[in-house]
């Protein structure tokens, strides 16, 4: 359990200021059944409440909306950066949001990369699978006839581009095959 001194309680109930103690977004089909799965594992061992989209979600819901809501009421987001997390929009938008809500004055959200098999620069600059991904996107705005879906599109893009470069530049982890190999500052390349 997370100590009530770390400021997650409520000072005069205290009770927890969240819902959750952390949101953990990740790409299912890189991590689902590896890494994301022993973390969520070691987190929920540990007493810490986390939100998993695969359980924690009502399935009749609409799950844009839950998942929006479950993010602002995480104290700390963990955002498990993979291979193929570029090609999903929803990942893409669940980064988007977890950015936005840690930018907001009010909110005392912390967010922490963990940068699996993939580089901090790939994320921070969209460069490798990152650009793959990005790729795509251009072409379907290309390709898209109805000027104001790409004028939606164009900006959603860019939204994406600026949210996963500011959480590529924070300091987070970075695993190679599952093995700690550095902690990445906000000043690498």
């Amino acid at each position: 359990m997370i100590p009530r001194e770390s400021g997650f309680f409520s000072m005069t109930t205290g009770q927890p200021c969240f819902s959750y103690d952390v949101f953990l977004s990740f790409r299912g089909e890189d991590t689902r059944k590896t890494f994301t799965d022993h973390l969520y594992a070691a987190l929920k061992q540990a007493g810490i409440r986390t939100f998993r989209d695969d359980d924690a979600m009502d399935r009749g819901r609409r799950l844009e909306p839950e998942l929006k809501k479950a993010i602002r009421e995480s104290a700390i987001s963990i955002i498990v950066f993979s291979r193929n997390y570029a090609s999903s929009k929803w990942c893409l938008d669940e980064v988007l949001t977890i950015i936005e809500e840690q930018e907001r004055l009010s909110s005392k959200h912390e967010v922490v990369p963990v940068f699996y098999n993939v580089e901090p620069s790939d994320v921070r600059n969209q460069t490798g699978s990152f650009k793959e991904a990005f790729g795509g996107y251009e072409s379907m705005i290309e390709a898209e006839t109805d000027y104001q879906k790409k004028i939606e599109w164009q900006e959603k893009v860019k939204a994406w581009r600026i949210s996963l470069k500011k959480a590529g530049s924070l300091t987070g982890m970075v695993l190679a095959n599952g093995i700690s190999s550095q902690i990445s500052s906000s000043n690498s390349s």
